[in-house]
């Protein structure tokens, strides 16, 4: 029943070695290497905005200050939880952190979200670039200084990477490897080394990872679960809380760096208050109430009939739609190949084809989504048709350890007739099981030893209880043996960072130029480590070699071909059952915001850019 690995032939590997050198003729960074004085980099050395510029063009550079804005975050990071905390410290494996505790530190530089890969001085002021692209020498503001006062220097600078290389979050730790060393030469200026395996993203990671302060760490262990609040210097400090239930983000008045260009038009709320809740249902009667101002709305069966309440009659709560962002996506319910039982591609097909999504998107969805095809959905990243001839070069090598299937049109699974039991696509996916090693024994499939082909699906919320019941339902009809649990937020965080599970749920969205980030989801080596996102197991050897290349991309078309080509071969494979995507935001908020005339195509954080409208407001009878 088990398949033959998927390992490199010594073929493969010299050809991948030889096709190196014309992938990485050109220097990293070429376009900014031996430079100095940079007030900005980007990847592939498009800058938008020139050294002199005032603000971002997505920012109200006017915008009121005041008021209060509470939500539950609909995204978060590594090892935060928008249903629970027990911890203020956001960068480690251990606890739950609140989302958006990143908002209480400066980073180096800040990204531009009208721009896929450009980020601009915020602690640092300007870099130089070493002739080779593996040195970067940052010039510290002479003003940056902590919330207590003390200034914050090149060695705090030094201090957090070396700390967050170390210890941090896997998620992190892995992405700055290549870093060799990180020096502080004097108070203003520190010079990061990288050891010439990085990709062009890793620096810009680096830039945008927190600074802590050195002393404060000194005083506190970092891999602690501490509610103590750590000590920050940016816009936000922590205020009130309460474990598990909410966390106030006050605005430092007197925040050093609320002039520098890359700040103006942010941090305009007094407070920001994220509220906690385990499930959807008891969120969205807080925010039927007023005690939420914001939501954004995932679940389409809300959205289309639920929101008839008074205040959405009074015109005293908005439904509005933003466009999404252009950042390839993936969703899909990831199966867990470190158990045996999901070690052959037959099996994990047979599962995905178990799922109509034709049925699930009228009956649960209002026909609200498109269907997921793509491990790179929703941008140029994607594989489709067949492979061009750049993804041919990449694929060759590898022809004879790889599906013939990857050399074809990129695997899309069907959509299911409407009827939620598609006959004729459930019996293709019981012939698939039989043609893995499984057989029939009453009512169950077994393997050769006997032992029962069980699959349960892990959720943290009861509201994604109905489409998975749809999944069970229909694989139950084949003869496996399919359940689902909801367990608590908490015990799922522990569960997932330790892949002790069958199936779980997984969506996450990747940087606009995917170079960092890939590996911990799709290399061997983030499949060995707990806490990264590698939730299916993957270890192909095939993909680990065209991650590899990853250090070597010089323009956005050649990491296009790589990762269609990565694309077109974990889609051969089966790793997942591909959910839905939207392609927009429905949001709800309490007529008390403004916002920019400009949403940025990167991102949307309504958070860092609304403010509170103080006569909007009065027009309802909502204070702020």
């Amino acid at each position: 029943m088990t398949v033959a690995s998927a390992g490199l032939t010594r073929r493969a590997a010299l050809q991948l070695a030889g096709g190196a050198a014309a992938f990485a003729a050109m220097t990293p960074w070429a376009w900014a290497a031996g430079k100095t004085g940079l007030h900005g980099l980007s990847i592939f050395g498009d800058l938008k905005y020139p050294p002199e510029f005032k603000h971002f063009d997505y920012v109200d550079s006017d915008a009121p200050k005041g008021g209060r804005m509470v939500f539950q975050p609909p995204y978060w990071y590594y090892n935060q939880n928008p249903q629970t905390f027990n911890t203020l410290n956001g960068f480690v494996l251990r606890g739950d952190a609140p989302p958006r505790i990143e908002m209480i530190f400066d980073t180096l530089m800040a990204r531009a979200d009208d721009e896929p890969d450009a980020v601009y001085g915020l602690v640092a002021e300007t870099v130089d670039v070493s002739a080779d692209g593996n040195v970067f020498t940052f010039h510290l503001r002479d003003t940056p200084r902590f919330h207590d006062g003390s200034p914050l220097t090149a060695e705090d600078v030094a201090f957090s990477l070396t700390l967050l290389q170390a210890q941090g979050h896997p998620n992190i730790a892995q992405v700055i490897k290549p870093m060799a060393s990180v020096e502080a030469v004097d108070p203003r200026t520190v010079v990061v080394t990288l050891d010439g395996t990085q990709n062009s993203e890793t620096i810009l990671t680096i830039v945008d990872l927190p600074i802590f302060s050195k002393a404060f760490y000194t005083d506190n262990a970092f891999d602690a679960a501490t509610l103590t609040p750590p000590l920050g210097s940016a816009a936000y400090k922590v205020g009130n809380l309460s474990a598990g239930r909410y966390i106030e983000l006050e605005r430092v008045d007197d925040y050093w760096g609320k002039a520098l260009p890359v700040n103006v038009g942010f941090a305009n709320f007094d407070v920001i208050r994220i509220d906690f809740f385990r499930e959807r249902q008891p969120a969205f009667e807080a925010f039927k109430k007023g005690d939420l101002t914001f939501r954004e709305e995932f679940t389409s069966k809300t959205w289309v009939q639920d929101y008839n309440f008074p205040a959405v009659d009074a015109g005293k709560v908005v439904k509005s739609d933003f466009p999404g962002e252009k950042r390839p996506s993936i969703q899909g319910w990831m199966i867990n190949t470190r158990r045996s039982k999901f070690s052959d591609p037959r099996t994990r097909q047979a599962i995905g084809l178990a799922f109509d999504f034709k049925w699930a998107n009228r009956n649960l969805f209002f026909d609200a989504y498109a269907r997921q095809v793509s491990y790179f959905q929703n941008s140029d990243f994607a594989a489709s048709g067949l492979p061009g001839s750049d993804e041919l070069a990449l694929l060759e090598p590898f022809r004879a350890d790889l599906p013939a299937d990857v050399f074809g049109e990129p695997y899309v699974p069907p959509d299911g007739d409407g009827t939620g039991t598609d006959r004729a696509i459930l019996r293709q996916a019981a012939d698939l099981l039989a043609a893995a090693g499984w057989t029939q024994e009453g009512r169950f499939l077994v393997d050769a030893e006997g032992n029962r082909l069980t699959v349960e699906f892990l959720l943290n919320t009861a509201s994604l209880e109905p489409v998975t019941s749809l999944l069970v339902g229909n694989l139950k009809r084949i003869g496996v043996d399919a359940s689902l649990r909801v367990i608590d937020p908490a015990q799922y965080q522990l569960r997932t960072s330790d892949f002790d599970f069958d199936i779980v749920m997984f969506a996450v969205k990747f940087t606009p130029t995917p170079l960092d980030g890939l590996q911990q989801i799709f290399s061997s080596q983030a499949a060995a480590t707990p806490g990264t996102f590698n939730y299916a197991g993957i270890s192909e050897p095939v993909v680990d070699a065209l991650l590899e290349r990853m250090t070597e991309v010089r323009s956005r078309e050649e990491l296009m071909a790589l990762t269609r080509s990565i694309d077109r071969v974990l889609r051969a494979r089966h790793y997942w059952v591909a959910n839905w995507y939207l392609g927009k935001h429905r949001v709800a908020h309490w007529d008390v915001f403004g916002w920019p005339d400009i949403k940025p195509d990167y991102a949307f954080t309504p958070e860092t850019t609304w403010w509170f409208d103080r006569d909007r407001a009065a027009a309802i009878g909502k204070a702020g």
